[in-house]
């Protein structure tokens, strides 16, 4: 059971207003969102009868097996600004959404079920909470990257081995969550990255000079 402080609902979720601040005492003591107080998957009566079918055919992170919490955290860490309960609650928020929202309290009374490292159940806000952060990061690594590739600091060697890195990472994350990916379908995600920098570098060239620096060709005049 979830912590009894936090709101019940039924069904479908609408985001709560405080999305991204606090939650209750007992939503992330570890600092990591996982709760002492809110409970674990298998209490005592629980059975399979209880968790819904939709959370019953969920069939993603099954190439992670349970308890490896820490692996995936450190894996995550190393190479993202996202935790791995982020990185999953995230995902679960873009599966579990509907027309009038995200089923919260179904991701977090059944997270165990859902995730195979997560062992704690979370109340409708610790999964706000971690959907927020998610969203956060993401935001100002967006916003961190974009800088970089603008201001000139990277060569365009540099700027697609950062670019090679990262999609080789993202990649990686889909295919533990279950998405398979042809060679076909993964040259052409690259080759669309590729295409996209290139418009960077040339609109951000733009941006910092009225000629290229390199040939000297007048940035201002119709192509």
């Amino acid at each position: 059971m979830t912590d009894g402080a936090s709101p019940e609902t039924d069904g479908t979720d609408e985001e709560p207003a405080d999305a991204g601040g606090d939650v209750s005492a007992d939503a992330d003591v570890n600092g990591d969102g996982l709760s002492d107080g809110e409970g674990a998957a298998a209490e005592d009566g629980a059975s399979a009868s209880d968790v819904p079918p939709d959370v019953q055919k969920y069939d993603r992170f099954k190439k992670i097996e349970g308890g490896t919490y820490d692996r995936a955290n450190e894996f995550l860490r190393e190479r993202t600004y996202v935790t791995a309960r982020e990185w999953a609650i995230a995902r679960l928020c873009a599966d579990f959404r509907t027309e009038t929202g995200v089923e919260m309290t179904k991701i977090g009374e059944n997270l165990p079920e859902l995730v195979p490292f997560m062992t704690d159940t979370y109340t409708p806000q610790a999964v706000n909470q971690a959907r927020a952060a998610f969203e956060e990061k993401v935001r100002k690594a967006g916003a961190t990257f974009l800088y970089g590739a603008m201001c000139d600091f990277f060569t365009a060697e540099e700027l697609d081995d950062v670019m090679y890195e990262s999609t080789e990472v993202a990649k990686f994350l889909l295919e533990v969550e279950g998405v398979e990916l042809s060679v076909e379908e993964e040259l052409d995600a690259e080759d669309r990255i590729s295409e996209v920098m290139r418009e960077v570098r040339e609109h951000s060239a733009e941006l910092r000079h009225d000629e290229c620096p390199h040939c000297g060709h007048d940035l201002d005049e119709e192509a």
